[in-house]
């Protein structure tokens, strides 16, 4: 697909975007059943669903665009789970696991907040202000969640993966 202007750019953004929440919708329920530890679990399980939501609102801004969310592979994100996967097959020991699986999480989360970012900021030169507004909201919610992730894994996940290994 050739791109010959800012709005297709930013349409194909979106697309990118709605791919790599499709493929983190599994990812993040692979994850979450991998996960020993209690709160490792609910966060990855909180995150999948907030992924769903993200997912559906850039699908109906897709569709306000008269777009298919379904045009484009997001092959970063492809790369991330990836890697995510790799890392869990190494990973031996519940502690290890844990601490692993956030760290995939965050990296993940980071490449979020970046596209959603870069997203929003077309809209808000694309005089979008409805859709950069759902844009933020998504990094936002992405920031909250790699917080989240960060305070696990600063005070119980590494410690303990630390010391059992």
């Amino acid at each position: 697909m050739t791109i010959e202007n800012f709005d297709q750019m930013y349409v194909a953004e979106l697309q990118e975007l709605a791919s790599a929440q499709r493929q983190l919708e599994e990812a993040h329920e692979r994850m979450a059943q991998a996960a020993r530890h209690p709160e490792v679990k609910a966060l990855l399980s909180r995150h999948r669903d907030e992924t769903k939501t993200q997912r559906e609102r850039l699908e109906t801004v897709l569709r306000a665009h008269r777009a298919s969310p379904t045009a484009h592979t997001d092959q970063a994100m492809q790369a991330l789970i990836g890697e995510a996967d790799k890392m869990l097959d190494q990973l031996q020991g519940d502690a290890l696991r844990d601490a692993g699986l956030v760290a995939s999480a965050q990296k993940i989360a980071h490449y979020e907040i970046a596209t959603f970012g870069t997203a929003a900021a077309l809209a808000g030169q694309l005089r979008l202000p409805e859709e950069q507004r759902i844009l933020h909201q998504c990094v936002e919610e992405e920031r909250q969640a790699d917080q989240a992730l960060s305070r696990l894994a600063m005070v119980d996940l590494n410690p303990a993966a630390a010391v059992a290994g």
